[in-house]
């Protein structure tokens, strides 16, 4: 019996490389296509070291015929590239209905990866006495702030396509680790969205990527919730506002002699506004999520309890030092 094959965007990122070890691992014999931009040799090389018979597929998320061909040939489309980035994701979409279409009583799945952002409560950094904790069952997209980022990319994916059914399943992370530095470069401080007392749930980035593996093989089995159902937040318990992080992102930076302040502060207005409501949304606004769906089929998390984003941050900010 052949294999399902797979056609993958987002391979080379943070959290799809992740991803992209453990299905080489646990699914060797796959076979996985890759969008790529640009044919880099070292990139393709770090891609086949991860996973040996990778097909790469040269191109962009602005590439939309490219993507379709793809998405039409493949029975699982998984999508850890930018969830905001419409075009690509509309190509997406109209590829799984026209592999729908092609094939009668298969509906092709499609794993999609979106961000907690859909549930932000805008509160631009200021803090709030009761912040809302929303739960992935029951949830109903229509029910979130529809301002909010990512939306717009995730309300046409579970649509019902009655003549051309597609499985459709998209993951929410929380705040994965990790290290934004752009704005600590050029303000020469650690800066926040407000004040910073906004609230996130955290996830470390390998707990995240086994979410990933563990609701695709759930789908594989059938087991996994999907279309208007399947929602899944990928979050820890662990709680961190914006200025807390941000605070030990300026004090380790500032202990390098790479910002001229330790902690951190409000960014100009400067910096801010260009983004408008998309970033204040994004980066001012709480967003607290129950992983209640995960729990209810037994996955539980291991690397964020080893160590939390606090405790990670400095070494996460020393590897990437390199490029400062």
């Amino acid at each position: 019996m052949a294999k399902p094959t797979i056609f993958m965007l987002g391979a080379t990122g943070y959290l799809g490389s992740e991803f992209l070890m453990l299905l080489a691992r646990d699914f060797p014999d796959y076979p996985v296509t890759a969008l790529v931009r640009g044919s880099i040799p070292e990139k393709i090389a770090r891609l086949h070291e991860i996973h040996p018979s990778i097909a790469i597929v040269e191109g962009t998320l602005d590439d939309a015929p490219i993507i379709v061909e793809q998405v039409v040939k493949a029975d699982i489309t998984i999508n850890s590239a930018s969830s905001d980035h419409w075009s690509s994701v509309k190509a997406t979409l109209d590829g799984l209905e026209k592999n729908s279409a092609k094939n009668p009583g298969k509906p092709p799945l499609y794993i999609h990866v979106s961000g907690c952002g859909i549930i932000s409560d805008n509160a631009r950094g200021e803090r709030k006495e009761h912040i809302k904790e929303w739960s992935d069952i029951g949830l109903d997209l229509k029910d979130c702030d529809q301002t909010n980022t990512h939306l717009e990319s995730d309300m046409p994916a579970p649509g019902t396509r009655k003549d051309n059914p597609v499985r459709t399943i998209i993951i929410y992370p929380g705040q994965i680790y990790g290290v934004g530095r752009d704005y600590a470069k050029k303000l020469r401080y650690a800066g926040t969205w407000g004040p910073g007392f906004n609230v996130q749930n955290t996830i470390h980035v390998q707990d995240m990527a086994d979410i990933m593996l563990f609701v695709f093989k759930a789908a594989l089995e059938g087991k996994a919730a999907e279309g208007a159902e399947g929602f899944y937040f990928s979050v820890t318990d662990t709680k961190l506002s914006y200025g807390e992080w941000a605070r030990k992102m300026g004090d380790h930076l500032y202990s390098k002699g790479l910002i001229q302040e330790p902690g951190a502060k409000p960014m100009p207005a400067e910096v801010v506004e260009p983004l408008g409501h998309y970033g204040w949304s994004l980066l001012g606004g709480s967003m607290l999520a129950k992983p209640d769906r995960l729990a209810q089929m037994g996955w539980n998390p291991v690397e964020s309890l080893k160590v939390s984003l606090l405790e990670d941050l400095p070494a996460s900010i020393d590897a990437a030092l390199v490029d400062w």
